[in-house]
């Protein structure tokens, strides 16, 4: 072999060996994982603010709003006060009309005067968000003093005992007691309905004395609650053909000669009883009522008052004409 063959046949072999050993000691290029896909940030947003506001409309038709429920009161009429208690609501009132009585405890509460001269000037200094009032002696002036210092009025008036539900709903709604409202409302209903079921047939009359005899006898004749309490039961008002409360005399009850007699008098433990000073009465002891002895005194609050107990003045009225 000639010196030009055996020199190319070692530059041939230098060269494998350059490359294996450049092969062997390179490493292997790193590379990195695709990225994963990122959201875009979200926006923290607030949750919407609570409606807490409060529109009722009275029984005037009138929309009162507020921005909550109501939590201090002045209540000017009797029955409207009656309805607060009962709806556990008490301590909303921060004020009450002079003839609150019902339940006891309210005459804790400050009394503004009230009726035919209302004083709006007491109102406003007790600071109340509602004055509930009815339709008696209120003026526009009075709602726009009233309103003007910032109290909303709501006109609270039943004058039967739908009306009654309706103001019960309603003064509910006000302090935001709607579930204690309903459920009072179905108690009275169970009630009368319950008399209704087992009432009489209108041949049974009922004479209610609203003013005792020596003040001059007055009665309630169509349009009172003492009325439509008397048809519920399935008895016939002797005076039905009076509107509202109407002065009588003697000789009308003893021509009408009523089965029942009911009398609101007030009874101070003192002297004869209402039912007493009846039975007792020159000339009436030939009416049917008094020869059976069929007269009953019951509080006045509870036929005429537009509130919850109307039902127990109902059922005490059952239970004379029917009960054993």
């Amino acid at each position: 072999m000639n010196a030009k063959k055996i020199l190319a046949l070692a530059l041939a072999a230098l060269m494998l060996l350059s490359l294996a050993a450049c092969g062997q000691s390179a490493e292997p290029i790193a590379t990195e994982a695709p990225a994963e896909p990122t959201e875009a940030p979200v926006e923290a947003t607030e949750a919407p603010a609570e409606d807490t506001s409060v529109t009722v409309t009275d029984m005037t038709g009138r929309e009162i709003t507020l921005e909550e429920p109501a939590t201090r009161i002045v209540a000017l009429t009797a029955s409207d006060c009656e309805i607060i208690c009962a709806l556990g609501g008490m301590d909303l009132l921060v004020g009450r009309g002079t003839y609150c009585d019902y339940p006891a405890e309210v005459q804790e509460i400050p009394s503004v005067q009230s009726g035919y001269e209302t004083n709006i000037e007491q109102i406003i200094a007790l600071e109340p968000q509602v004055l509930l009032m009815s339709t008696m002696a209120q003026t526009e002036e009075q709602i726009k003093a009233l309103e003007d210092a910032g109290v909303h009025v709501v006109v609270s008036d039943a004058q039967d005992i739908e009306g009654t539900y309706t103001a019960i709903n309603m003064i509910g709604e006000l302090v935001g007691r709607q579930a204690e409202a309903a459920s009072i409302v179905e108690s009275m209903q169970k009630t009368f309905d319950e008399i209704r079921a087992n009432a009489g047939d209108g041949t049974k009359s009922i004479y209610f004395e609203v003013s005792p005899l020596q003040y001059g006898l007055w009665t309630a004749g169509s349009g009172t609650f003492m009325d439509e309490i008397a048809n519920m039961l399935g008895l016939t008002n002797c005076f039905a053909d009076v509107t509202g409360w109407g002065e009588i005399s003697e000789e009308q009850v003893l021509e009408r000669n009523p089965d029942y007699i009911v009398t609101i008098s007030m009874y101070y433990g003192e002297g004869p009883t209402p039912e007493e000073e009846i039975l007792s009465r020159t000339g009436w002891e030939n009416v049917t009522a008094v020869k059976n002895g069929k007269i009953l005194n019951l509080p006045n609050n509870e036929l005429s008052r537009p509130a919850p107990r109307l039902a127990d003045g109902a059922k005490a009225l059952y239970d004379f004409v029917y009960g054993e």
